[in-house]
Order: structure tokens, then C-alpha cells, then sequence
């Protein structure tokens, strides 16, 4: 066996290890990728890496967009814009068949937009659409499921903050990158509500209908209260199309918007800005943690040649697309039942970008498919991360074995979802190319 691909799967088998063992993700990263360049070159240049990796990691201006679209969504929850959504989508489409879960999943949606957080929207839903739903009799699975399912619709609908790690890392433009989630997005949030649909008329006992019958004028005066959400939509993704701004430039733009609509509003006491605060520092000490140590590993596995190995392999093995996605998805299905999203695509991003590189694949699409991976996985078995979100929000009121059982109904749907983005790359393409020309 070469010596460099024995020494990576020594490294990972002692990550894989330390992940059990339940030795936080950042921790176990660096141990590894310092003992991993301490093998391959001796201590000094592992201390080396080790003082160098935190001033050239966070030099980069990219990623200045990280706290600043941590920063959007921590204004938009906890100055309240993003409150009224769930009524106002209620009040809309709420005599649908299965309406108020299709008012959660678009309300969802929108909550992503402004947000960029699945955890957040999964949260801020449970709170307040699993009660209205089980109080209309809709099967517990079903009314937790969607929470969960449309929850990680913050993952792809931009701001992503993993999009802007996934440009980070692989050098890719960040502003295609938002731009090519954007209808991944809105299919994905199609789908669901045409899952719900069906389910619906499938089986109408599990969502009755709504038997509130809301006037055009409380349609109208209920999109009043959501103003201030497309004002952050059209400032974030509207500057970006149109070139006025960059990806990190919108994510200031953002946050500023978001915390002027707050002080318009009212709500931008000292308590919030307090909340803010604590929220953007929290993410951001978490997130960047991470960073350094997959940017460690990054070294380590440079310096022990198997980036040389992995083109020695594409030299002799043609990889084509279809091999290197079913690679890809078979690692995030296992991964994602267990680890947090944004480590398990740093972790695998250094073994799976040569792959990419070799099969001469789009970056930018191959950015959705990573991300659209990690949405499934955060739903999957054992510990799907949503999931637990739900749970926790809600308390006792839905076991977990129920909820998990409402998760399959819409991964389900995302066969169909990938199976699309796979066969027409243009889905996640097409938006990117606009701004290019």
C-alpha cells in the first residue's frame, strides 16, 4: 500500500476515534493534524504550522461574511422580524389541504432567507407551528416532520454560511455559490409542499383542513407585518445578482439592514443587542474553530503527498461524475448520522476535493450537492440534528421515534430532489451564469 494513503487512513482512523469517544471536533482535528506533521516532518514544523494556521486562516476577507450573516440572523430572531411569518403564511395558504404544514414549510423557507440558520428555523417553527398544528388535530408525525424536513432549508437558501465555508475552502466565488442555492432551494421547498399535498389528499385525516376562512383585507394587512423580511432578501441576494455587491460586502449590507429594520421596529433595546452579540460570538468561535483545524488537517494531509496519490489514482482510475457522487453521498449519509454538518464537510472536504478536481467537476455545483448532503444528513438516524432540535423545542409533547418516523416522509422526497440536481446540473448553474456575464 502507498506509504501517504497509510498514513491518511491511520489519521482518520484515529479522528474516527476520537469522534466517538465524544472529543469535540475542533480538539480532535488538531491533535491529529499536529501528530500527523509531527510524524511526516518532526516537531518544528508542526509547532510551526501550528502558530502560522490561526493569522493565515483568519486573514482571509471571505470570511468576514461568517459573522456578518451570523449577525443578519441574530437580529432578525431576536429583534422579532421574523415573528409573524408563520401567520402570515397561515393566513395565505392555510385552507390548502394539509395548509398550516405548508405554511410551515414556506414559512420556513423565508425564515432561512432572512436567517441562514437551520438550527434557528427548526427552533423558531417548533415553537410555534408544532403547537398550532397538533392543536388542529394534525398527526403528531407529520406536524413535527415537516418542521424538521423544511428546517434545513437554511442550509441552502442563501445566506449559507456553508457556502460561504465550502468558497472558503475550495476558493470558489462565494457569491455563485449563493446564487446557485437559490433554486435547489426553492425546489427543494416546492417538493415538500408538494408532499404535504399529497399526504393530505392521500390521507386527509392526518392534516385536516383549516377552518378558518381569513378576508382579503386580513390578507393584506398580515403581509404588513412581514415587510421587513424581503427588504433583507432583495438587500443580500438582490446586490449580489446585480453585481452591486460582493458576497461579503451583501453580508455586511445585511446585517446592517437587519439591525436598522430592528431599530425602526422598535426592538433594538440593550437587552437584544445583548442577545446579538452573545449569538454572533458563540457561532462564530464555534465555526472558526473548526475551520482551523480542518485548514490544520488541509497541511497535514499536503505534507504526507496524498493529494500526489489522489492524481496518481485519477491517472490510472477515470473517475467519471456519477463514481464521484456516489462516493460523496455514500461518506455523507454515514458522517451525517453522526457528526455536525459544517465538520463533517471540512473534515471531507480535504479527501474529496482531489476527487472533484480529477473527475473534472463544477465546484459550483459540486458546492450543492455537498450542502444538499449535508441537509439530508442532518434529518438521518441515529442523530439527525434537527431532529433533536424539534425534540427539544417541543419538550415531551412528540416522542423522538415519531418525529424521526414524520423525517421519512420527506427523504423521500430528496431521492427526487437529488436525483434532479444530479441530472441537470443547470438547476444550480443556471443563476450563477447570469451574474458571470
Amino acid at each position: 500500500m502507498n506509504e501517504s494513503l497509510t498514513i491518511v487512513l491511520i489519521a482518520v482512523g484515529i479522528l474516527l476515534v476520537l469522534f466517538i469517544i465524544r472529543v469535540p471536533i475542533a480538539i480532535a482535528l488538531g491533535i491529529v493534524s499536529f501528530g500527523g506533521i509531527t510524524y511526516v516532518r518532526g516537531f518544528d514544523a508542526a509547532w510551526g504550522a501550528l502558530r502560522t494556521a490561526p493569522y493565515e486562516f483568519g486573514a482571509h476577507w471571505s470570511l468576514s461574511a461568517i459573522p456578518m450573516f451570523l449577525l443578519m440572523g441574530a437580529a432578525s430572531f431576536r429583534g422579532g422580524l421574523t415573528g409573524s411569518l408563520f401567520e402570515a403564511m397561515r393566513v395565505w395558504f392555510g385552507r390548502l389541504p394539509g395548509g398550516l404544514a405548508v405554511a410551515t414549510n414556506l414559512a420556513s423557507a423565508v425564515f432561512a432567507a432572512a436567517s441562514g440558520s437551520s438550527v434557528a428555523s427548526s427552533a423558531a417553527m417548533s415553537r410555534i407551528a408544532v403547537p398550532e398544528m397538533l392543536k388542529s388535530n394534525y398527526h403528531p408525525s407529520l406536524a413535527t416532520g415537516v418542521v424538521a424536513a423544511s428546517g434545513t432549508l437554511g442550509a441552502l437558501i442563501p445566506p449559507s454560511i456553508i457556502f460561504v465555508i465550502f468558497g472558503w475552502y475550495t476558493q470558489t466565488s462565494i457569491g455563485d455559490l449563493l446564487m446557485a442555492g437559490v433554486i435547489p432551494g426553492l425546489l427543494t421547498a416546492a417538493c415538500y409542499t408538494a408532499l404535504i399535498l399529497g399526504i393530505a389528499i392521500w390521507k386527509p385525516e392526518m392534516a385536516p383542513r383549516d377552518t378558518r376562512l381569513p378576508t382579503m383585507s386580513e390578507k393584506i394587512r398580515v403581509l404588513g407585518s412581514i415587510w421587513p423580511v424581503p427588504v433583507l432578501i432583495v438587500a443580500v441576494i438582490g446586490s449580489i445578482y446585480s453585481g452591486f455587491a460582493t458576497a461579503t460586502e451583501a453580508a455586511a449590507l445585511g446585517a446592517a439592514a437587519a439591525i436598522i429594520l430592528c431599530a425602526v421596529r422598535g426592538t433594538l433595546t440593550r437587552t437584544t443587542a445583548t442577545e446579538m452579540a452573545m449569538d454572533v460570538i458563540k457561532g462564530v468561535g464555534s465555526i472558526f474553530f473548526i475551520a482551523l483545524g480542518a485548514s490544520l488537517l488541509t497541511r497535514f494531509l499536503a505534507l504526507s503527498g496524498f493529494p500526489s496519490y489522489m492524481n496518481g489514482l485519477a491517472d490510472t482510475i477515470e473517475f467519471t461524475p456519477l463514481m464521484v457522487i456516489a462516493v460523496l453521498v455514500v461518506v455523507y449519509l454515514i458522517l451525517g448520522a453522526f457528526l455536525d454538518p459544517i465538520g463533517i464537510m471540512l473534515i471531507t472536504l480535504p479527501i474529496l476535493l482531489p476527487l472533484f478536481k480529477a473527475a473534472g467537476l463544477d465546484l459550483i455545483w459540486m458546492g450543492v450537492i455537498v450542502v444538499k448532503m449535508i441537509e439530508i444528513g442532518m434529518l438521518t438516524p441515529p442523530v439527525g440534528l434537527n431532529v433533536f432540535v424539534v425534540k427539544a423545542s417541543i419538550g415531551d409533547a412528540v416522542p423522538l421515534g415519531a418525529i424521526f418516523k414524520g423525517v421519512i416522509w420527506f427523504l423521500a422526497a430528496e431521492i427526487v430532489i437529488m436525483t434532479l440536481l444530479v441530472a441537470f446540473p443547470e438547476l444550480s448553474l443556471w443563476l450563477p451564469s447570469l451574474i458571470q456575464r
